[in-house]
């Protein structure tokens, strides 16, 4: 039980601290998984730092690696953004004029008449 307004304070600062260096430690894990030119030994031995001295680890960490890190992961949303868009392309299939091109094609190669034409037209459309 919180005996006055100071424990309250300590406690809020201490929580806060640990939920800041969680986030940090999340993000430079990331960092380490997402670094394909660094060995695994290296790895490693950051992630062994990070669990001995987590504070300082963290710190050094940010400060040997941080301009790296914000590249990193811009590549890799970057790379993310690229297979999403990939992705929706391939699923979303041909866009209506690409369809009504395509029928166009045939209407002119005497392959449809003008009523299919209309009518695939307007499905492409719809």
């Amino acid at each position: 039980m919180m005996d006055s307004f100071w424990d309250l304070l300590w406690y809020t600062l201490l929580v806060f601290a640990f939920v800041a260096y969680l986030m940090i430690l999340f993000q430079i894990l990331g960092d380490l998984f997402r670094d394909r030119k660094m060995s695994g030994i290296v790895k490693t031995l950051w992630i062994i730092f990070l669990i001995v001295l987590p504070y300082l680890t963290a710190f050094v960490y940010l400060i040997a690696r941080g301009p790296g890190m914000a590249e990193r992961h811009l590549e890799a949303q970057a790379a993310a953004r690229q297979a999403t868009d990939h992705y929706i392309r391939e699923v979303a299939g041909k866009s209506a004029a690409e369809h009504i091109a395509d029928a166009k094609a045939l209407l002119d190669s005497g392959t449809i008449t003008q009523a299919e034409f209309d009518v695939l037209k307007a499905k492409a459309l719809s």
